[in-house]
């Protein structure tokens, strides 16, 4: 099997291109990979289309990219959490847009898109703005919205550990969304603390298969969002 490592987070993003869609996993900040997320702006890239949970906060992460102009659009469930200053402003002047998605059909279309099935019915959203225009069947006496899966040109997630031939153990919440998210993007990059050789890591407990994984950078001391926003941290 090929060694998924790579030297630095700025390697394994250096191909990524303009208008790109990226799934960034994190719930708040558990599991929010913030050094991919820098790596990212580092890069240069614009018209990108973001689909994660949330819009970030502060000045670093998610915010961050927001903050120096490299997203066209958002798909995501919450986009003003606390410490949200970064994303209201880019939205109500209209330079980025939105595409608000309850949160279970969210990780739902991630899950769709990753499986290979191109659209779901769900009565999430029925009779509200958020059904408005798409098409809407009965099934057994209820309403149902069609809903389209999702995938991504790249992923990038946040893990606690992996073998080097990408196998992924998340850290406890820290899990959130990036199992789904590694099966529905091109490209799936993995940021960890540590990389172990192959067979280290029980198959029993592995999450993330690596047949999911394309590359691995290790961060030993991951940064957390809400040290950098107490810090007063921003990037770049």
């Amino acid at each position: 099997m090929i060694d998924k490592r790579v030297e630095s987070a700025a390697e394994a993003l250096a191909d990524i291109r303009d208008g790109s869609t990226v799934m960034v996993g994190g719930f708040g900040e558990a599991g929010s990979p913030i050094e991919l997320i820098h790596a990212l702006i580092d890069t240069g890239a614009t018209n990108l289309t973001i689909i994660s949970n949330n819009c970030g906060s502060g000045e670093v992460g998610l915010a961050a990219l927001l903050k120096a102009g490299r997203v066209s659009k958002v798909i995501c469930s919450f986009p003003r959490t606390a410490n949200s200053t970064v994303f209201p402003e880019l939205y109500r002047s209209g330079r980025t847009a939105l595409e608000l998605v309850p949160q279970g059909t969210l990780a739902e279309r991630i899950r769709a898109g990753g499986a290979g099935i191109p659209a779901f019915y769900t009565p999430t959203a029925v009779g509200t703005p958020l059904g408005d225009g798409k098409e809407c069947r009965e099934f057994d006496g209820r309403s149902y919205v069609l809903e389209y899966g999702l995938r991504a040109n790249v992923t990038l997630i946040k893990g606690r550990r992996a073998d080097s031939h990408g196998n992924v153990v998340f850290n406890k919440t820290a899990r959130n969304f990036s199992p789904i998210m590694a099966m529905a993007g091109e490209t799936t990059i993995v940021q960890v603390e540590q990389v172990v050789e192959p067979g280290s890591i029980d198959p029993e407990v592995v999450v993330t298969p690596g047949i999911f994984v394309d590359r691995i950078v290790t961060v030993m001391s991951p940064a957390h969002e809400s040290a950098l926003i107490a810090a007063g941290a921003t990037y770049p």
